[in-house]
């Protein structure tokens, strides 16, 4: 792998942002109205005394911490919807671009993202909510790791898709994250669900991620549930690549890049 062609793509994918406001908005916007809402939200309940006071930093710390996942599938998807819509496509893989370089690249734009997003939604809860999203402590690095970890394995396999079936996969971009949503615990405990569903939310890495948020927010410890987190998200990295390399194989031999490139 090339440091200089992996920072040459991701100096072509972040500067599509200075370019224009219209994304800039996409990447600011949207998260601080999931923040508002649910902040909101919960403090109306609260009033209502029909929450715990602590229920609060649940709920912010649940929006702030999605948004790492769904940021930092989006910066390998839409790195590659860019190339897709600019008809780049053909010209990124005639060029000496290796796959791992490009894969590298976009997954250095997900975290680009998911720390600028990030930081400005810590900044925002805290001013609006006093939510301090250094009191989780300790796990807060793990935590960020693990989520960053499952979008990017997200993001993988959703532009393995867009290989294989092109821009008749492009909604998969932004439905895939939140099809696994409701099955990942992010709002709510495991104990929440039916019981025959929590075999299938305990195989997501992110369910484990946020069982240790919520058990780190009430002063405990949550290094069990973020070492699962790993072990699965290890298995799933690895998964994602092999589906991807599977499928690019498949599209190069098919010759769907140029199609996909130039409709």
């Amino acid at each position: 792998m090339n440091p200089r062609r992996v920072g040459a793509l991701v100096l072509r994918y972040t500067y599509v942002y200075q370019r224009s406001l219209l994304r800039l908005l996409e990447i600011f916007f949207w998260p601080a109205i999931d923040l508002l809402v649910w902040g909101f939200l919960t403090l109306y309940l609260q009033q209502e005394g029909r929450v715990l006071p602590a229920g609060i930093a649940f709920l912010v710390g649940a929006v702030i911490f999605w948004d790492i996942i769904f940021r930092s599938q989006q910066g390998i998807t839409l790195s590659f919807l860019e190339d897709i819509w600019s008809r780049n496509l053909l010209n990124l893989f005639a060029a000496p671009v290796r796959v791992t370089e490009f894969v590298g690249a976009t997954c250095l734009v997900g975290i680009l993202k998911t720390l600028v997003v990030g930081a400005y939604l810590g900044l925002l809860a805290f001013c609006l909510y006093r939510f301090n999203l250094l009191a989780i402590g300790p796990a807060l690095l793990p935590l960020f790791a693990n989520l960053l970890l499952m979008g990017w394995s997200l993001g993988i396999a959703t532009t393995g898709l867009l290989l294989r079936w092109g821009q008749a996969a492009e909604a998969l971009a932004w439905a895939i994250p939140f099809a696994i949503q409701p099955f990942a615990a992010v709002f709510y405990p495991v104990s929440t669900l039916p019981s025959w569903l929590r075999p299938l939310s305990w195989a997501i890495p992110a369910t484990h991620a946020f069982e240790g948020m919520r058990l780190a927010l009430r002063g405990r410890s949550a290094w069990g549930e973020l070492a699962y987190a790993t072990l699965l998200n290890l298995v799933y990295l690895a998964l994602a690549g092999a589906w991807f390399g599977l499928l690019f194989t498949a599209a190069r031999r098919k010759g769907l890049l140029a199609k996909i490139g130039t409709q």
